[in-house]
């Protein structure tokens, strides 16, 4: 999974798949568990730009990351979020804790 995770300073961008379900979301929340049990991580940025698909394991790693996050301070971020899974996390109401941009805020990398 380290292939999905990008460091820079004491941010972590994540490169979430084409299709986020359980199996995924487990891999991604074992591999960044690992990366914020170090402590250093203050902003944990999740990229968006190549996932079709997210089902509500999706909602709960994101929502897990989160709690981890907030108690040192941190902030969690999904960006190049495409309208389908904006809706989704809308709806979710996961968007009154997390902040969610369409745009892109780094560059965005090749595959």
């Amino acid at each position: 999974m380290e292939d999905v995770m990008k460091k820079r300073g004491n941010c972590l961008m994540v490169y979430v798949p084409k299709e986020l379900d359980h199996h995924f979301a487990r891999q991604i929340t074992d591999s960044v568990d690992k990366e914020l049990e170090k402590g250093q991580i203050r902003q944990l940025v999740f990229d968006f730009s190549q996932t079709a698909f997210m089902d509500s394991s999706g909602i709960g790693m994101l929502m897990g990351r989160y709690r981890m996050l907030r108690y040192s301070g941190g902030k969690v971020t999904a960006i190049h979020v495409s309208d389908r899974i904006y809706r989704l996390m809308r709806l979710s109401g996961i968007y009154k804790y997390i902040e969610i941009s369409q745009e892109t805020v780094w560059h965005q990398r090749k595959r």
